[in-house]
């Protein structure tokens, strides 16, 4: 006679790889299809600091290393909504019929507040940081940079900006879990304003203006996300 637990061991590890390997497939193919457009993108994003680098590239495949990077960057964008789906359907079993629907809205807000997070730098924070270090310039010292670390410096901010914006939505999954609590949040509040500073010099270019708008929107983000704990605790 088999063992229950082990059984059910075995379901949920076959369920976990049945997901992954759909969530991959998803994500190889929007990558592969994202490299037939990606050229668009890139000149998007080239003519962000264009009037203030001349950009270059050093090593032979080191433009079409930077496409890939780029494609597997707009293929996860792209199979987001799949990788959400996936994620969805392998938790909702373990998760108790009143919480199924205030996960779910959950996470469906962490998509949008990571989207809006990415939108946020890019049409902020990006140019200001551009800005900053394309007029730091030296009488016979040409402002160049290589594609490779230029396009890599802004999908940093993007990405690190993006995460970011995904606290309240993280805080309200640990409340709902009994993790973490209002009050908890509230006692630790000015630990946490000296964190985030540390953690924005830390995940942003090294520059104080990415520092100061990455830390000022984490500051209101942990705010936010004290005002949902004690939401969540009330109820």
């Amino acid at each position: 006679m088999k063992d229950v637990n082990s059984y059910s061991l075995v379901e949920h590890l076959s369920e976990l790889r049945k997901r992954i390997i759909v969530i991959l497939v998803f994500f190889i193919l929007s990558s592969v299809a994202s490299f037939s457009f990606i050229r668009p993108i890139m000149q998007e994003l080239i003519s962000i600091g264009e009037k203030y680098f001349e950009f270059i590239y050093l090593k032979p495949a080191e433009l079409l290393t930077t496409y890939m990077r780029l494609a597997i960057l707009v293929g996860i964008i792209i199979s987001s909504p799949i990788i959400f789906l996936e994620t969805w359907l392998f938790i909702k079993p373990g998760l108790e019929r009143n919480s199924q629907k205030k996960i779910f809205i959950a996470l469906i807000f962490g998509m949008i507040m990571f989207f809006v997070g990415v939108t946020f730098s890019y049409l902020s924070v990006l140019p200001l940081s551009i800005r900053f270090f394309g007029n730091m310039k030296i009488e016979g010292i040409e402002p160049m940079i290589s594609i490779s670390n230029y396009i890599g410096f802004l999908t940093s901010i993007l990405l690190s900006f993006g995460i970011v914006f995904e606290m309240p939505v993280v805080i309200f999954i640990l409340s709902k879990m009994k993790i973490v609590t209002y009050n908890m949040l509230n006692k630790v509040r000015k630990y946490v304003y000296l964190a985030i500073v540390i953690l924005a010099a830390i995940i942003t270019p090294p520059d104080v203006i990415s520092q100061i708008l990455l830390s000022i929107p984490m500051i209101l983000l942990y705010e936010f996300s004290i005002f949902i704990s004690k939401l969540t605790d009330n109820n």
